[in-house]
């Protein structure tokens, strides 16, 4: 049953000034990067894609408390899905979460933490197909990054296959919900909605990955790795003494291999992004700007595969406004896009991308324990 149809906790009423205004503030404040893009949305997608960020961070920031036992952050995940479906109180969940959150939680998030019963009222004002893709969302990701919450050791993920399957979890069920919203909004891209379904899982995918990969080091710092095992085992590399593998040209050519994997992600997000009518450029500039920063960002990756630090293939200011500029002036022409996309990773190796993920069989019980995307209420 559909998370509308149930006897609700929370009284639905339409947001106040002041819920809104904090909803825009606080977005500023954990997001840079979303809060430069999601304003180009169309006004009435704006709203909900924020919400929806927000809500995410949320459930990003019980799993990243240090503090937490996993048996805490567990009960905290299903304590926030019932809030976001409407069936616990919001007021508790936000009151009982901020007591433990600690000094490494940045400030930010424990100022989103406190007020969020009025992000919760904003999302329980939207309509029952907004709120469903919502739930559906937040759903799979905080069962999701509990399930992993043990896996991200220093070690590695076991194989491609559970690589695939945590980016699921962590960014393909976005592309998904965000999808449902964009066919909320427009009949046009309703009509579109299958075959942008699946290339929504890659998109979230691509972006995830890249940010696997320019991070690879400071999660390794705090004891986590996502990395597949498998890439570096058939290179007799052992991802749990990774500092001492840095300068291994083996290591190089396993982080390349995940580049070209990526890469065909990216090219799976630029198909997604084409879908979207002409006509709506916020919604392609939202895509365009993002997957333009992701190809940015691997191309520094890919040049210099031994860095050392995220910092050293974090993109410039100046590459983000020119991102921008470009994404603005192409963002109607789908021939010239294609060719700047193919000049920009024509260097990158070109790794085929899972049939079994192209299929998306792989996520059949991910997707089970939420509602399936089109699910009618």
């Amino acid at each position: 049953m559909a998370p509308d149809q149930r006897k609700t906790h929370e009284t639905r009423v339409a947001p106040s000034r002041e819920d809104l205004a904090y909803q825009a503030y606080v977005l500023q404040g954990v997001s840079r990067t979303f809060a430069l893009t999601i304003p180009q949305l169309p006004q009435r997608l704006a709203s909900v894609v924020s919400n929806a960020y927000l809500l995410c961070r949320i459930a990003d920031t019980v799993e990243d408390e240090a503090t937490l036992s996993r048996e805490q952050k567990e009960a905290f995940s299903d304590q926030f899905i019932r809030v976001v479906e409407g069936q616990s109180s919001t007021e508790g969940f936000a009151t009982s979460l901020f007591s433990v959150l600690s000094e490494r939680t940045l400030a930010a998030e424990r100022d989103l933490i406190k007020h969020a019963p009025q992000v919760l009222r904003i999302t329980h004002s939207y309509n029952p197909a907004q709120r469903r893709a919502l739930a559906r969302c937040i759903r799979i990701m905080a069962r999701g990054m509990a399930h992993y919450q043990n896996k991200g050791t220093r070690a590695g993920l076991e194989d491609l296959a559970a690589l695939n399957e945590y980016c699921y979890c962590v960014a393909g069920v976005v592309g998904e919900m965000l999808t449902e919203l964009f066919c909320d909004y427009s009949e046009e891209i309703k009509d579109q909605r299958e075959e942008m379904m699946r290339l929504a899982v890659s998109f979230g995918q691509g972006l995830q990955m890249t940010n696997i990969l320019k991070d690879v080091w400071e999660d390794h710092a705090r004891g986590a790795c996502w990395l597949p095992r498998d890439v570096f085992h058939r290179r007799q590399l052992d991802l749990g003494q990774l500092s001492q593998e840095r300068n291994n040209p083996e290591f190089a050519l396993g982080i390349a291999e995940l580049i070209g994997i990526a890469r065909g992600h990216l090219a799976g997000a630029l198909s997604y992004t084409l879908k979207i009518p002409k006509r709506e450029k916020g919604i392609r500039k939202f895509c365009l700007w993002a997957l333009g920063m992701a190809v940015l960002t691997l191309r520094k990756i890919h040049r210099h595969k031994h860095y050392r630090s995220g910092q050293e293939v974090k993109i410039t200011r100046a590459s983000v406004k020119a991102t921008i500029i470009l994404s603005n002036l192409l963002v109607s022409f789908d021939s010239l896009l294609k060719l700047l996309f193919n000049i920009m990773v024509r260097d990158f190796p070109a790794e085929a991308i899972d049939e079994e993920m192209a299929k998306l069989s792989v996520y059949s019980d991910l997707r089970s324990e939420g509602d399936s995307p089109g699910e009618k209420g």
